[in-house]
């Protein structure tokens, strides 16, 4: 052993007699070995020159390696610099050789577990008489889709129209189509995305797959051309709704439990990660652009608001925050002792409100304008949310208020009066999803902890 005493004793080859080795004479002695240079000083590479960055001539300085520690030595040696080397391998090496290592992502820690994206269309019929798809909105119905919606009167729906079943786990969200409401998308913990025909025969249309884990929320375009789905495989996916294409994908190397399209830059949308932070993405370059940094826990919800040139997140925190969209600093923070995780949250059509679903089994209300203050006197009760997050709706003429219950209801109240005015058992199992048809006066969507989706009038 190096700096010790080696004790004398009988070898096969003879006497072994008793001496001391230095720590610094072993580490001689040992790199003289490795080398093969006893007598010769290491040489460096050359410096290089200081105008060039990269490439054989790039500057080195007092960074220059030994001869000995660069790969190629013994090669430049035996075969000179600028002979090329063929190495020929033998089949059974090729078969024992390891498996290139799992690519990492740059930036991050974070394996990429990614598989390749595929959908698939699985409705009866792709193309209609003049060729036209899915995204073309139907015109023979008793209803008008296209156009100014109108001040239809919303009212709560009483019957099941019809159920919609695909989904293996749990139903985390729901999306009519924007504005017509011609199309269903579904995502769920089972990993897929679905697209739903809502009218004609009620069927699935389309899935797409390409999460290898438990998609959290999805998101349209405004024009619903696209969509972007967020997983807890911590990656963000942009996907084409027509043909199902992948068009772009983002990750931070944290989970993203809530994402949203800004209606007002759809080439942009913000994510809310599980490392507290609101990170805004461009789609067109692929990049990060802005970072929201101030929660104190993972991110729950993100509601645009004042024309989206504003935006209103929630915490675990207990803490609800208002932000100018592009600047990374909040402009209002409220975080009172009594306030709990809001978990979920809606914009009311007016424009002037925004209703959170609260962690004590109570709907909140905010003013979204300058002075985001809790409106007291609106306060939706008489449903049980512990330990679930379900969706809180509002009606598109803002006369209802609708959520889930983790005891298979759908509630609803009025507006006005926070009185509760109906209750529908739903399913069996928890209630997490609920959407209002965007045109329907009455039609209302429901996805349960089964992952079956239910359609009611």
């Amino acid at each position: 052993m190096a700096g010790s005493q080696r004790g004398a004793g009988r070898l096969p080859t003879g006497f072994a007699a008793e001496t001391f080795i230095s720590e610094h004479s072993f580490r001689q002695g040992r790199l003289a070995l490795e080398t093969g240079a006893t007598s010769k000083k290491r040489k460096r590479e050359a410096k290089g020159n200081a105008g060039i960055l990269d490439g054989p001539d790039a500057y080195k300085g007092p960074w220059a390696k030994f001869d000995h520690e660069r790969p190629d030595a013994a090669e430049d040696e035996e075969f000179g610099e600028d002979e090329e080397v063929e190495i020929v391998y033998e089949e059974d090496d090729i078969e024992e050789m390891p498996a290139p290592a799992p690519k990492k992502l740059a930036g991050t820690d974070y394996q990429d577990e990614s598989i390749g994206e595929r959908s698939e269309f699985v409705g009866s019929q792709e193309f209609d008489y003049q060729g036209r798809t899915y995204m073309h909105v139907p015109t023979d119905l008793d209803i008008k889709l296209t156009g100014d919606p109108g001040e239809a009167k919303n009212y709560i729906p009483k019957k099941l129209l019809h159920t919609y079943k695909y989904h293996t786990k749990s139903i985390t969200q729901t999306r009519f189509f924007p504005d017509s409401g011609h199309l269903l998308l579904s995502a769920s913990a089972d990993s897929k995305i679905a697209l739903w025909d809502v009218y004609h025969q009620r069927e699935l249309l389309r899935t797409y797959s390409g999460h290898t884990k438990s998609v959290n929320d999805i998101d349209f375009t405004p024009d619903g051309t696209q969509f972007v789905s967020a997983s807890y495989d911590r990656y963000m996916k942009l996907w084409d709704t027509e043909t199902g294409k992948c068009l772009n994908k983002f990750t931070s190397g944290k989970t993203p439990h809530v994402v949203r399209v800004n209606p007002g830059s759809p080439h942009e949308f913000l994510a809310g990660m599980s490392d507290k932070k609101i990170l805004q993405y461009d789609v067109r370059s692929g990049e990060m652009v802005q970072e929201y940094d101030h929660h104190l826990g993972p991110v729950n919800t993100i509601t645009f608001c004042d024309e989206n040139r504003r935006f209103v997140t929630t915490s675990d925190d207990k803490s609800l925050r208002a932000w100018e969209y592009g600047i990374p600093v909040p402009i209002k923070f409220i975080a009172e002792p009594y306030m709990f995780a809001m978990v979920r949250s809606a914009m009311h059509p007016s424009g002037k409100y925004i209703a959170f679903q609260s962690s004590d089994n109570q709907i909140t209300v905010y003013s979204s304008s300058d002075r985001f203050r809790q409106n007291r006197k609106k306060s939706y009760r008489g449903h049980n949310v512990a330990g679930y997050a379900p969706d809180v709706a509002i009606s598109p003429d803002g006369q209802f208020v609708s959520s889930g219950d983790s005891g298979g209801y759908v509630c609803f109240w009025d507006w006005k009066t926070c009185k509760m005015w109906h209750k529908i058992q739903a399913s069996e199992a928890p209630v997490l999803s609920v959407q209002w048809h965007p045109r329907e006066s009455s039609k209302v969507v429901t996805g349960d902890l089964n992952g079956v989706l239910k359609f009611w009038d």
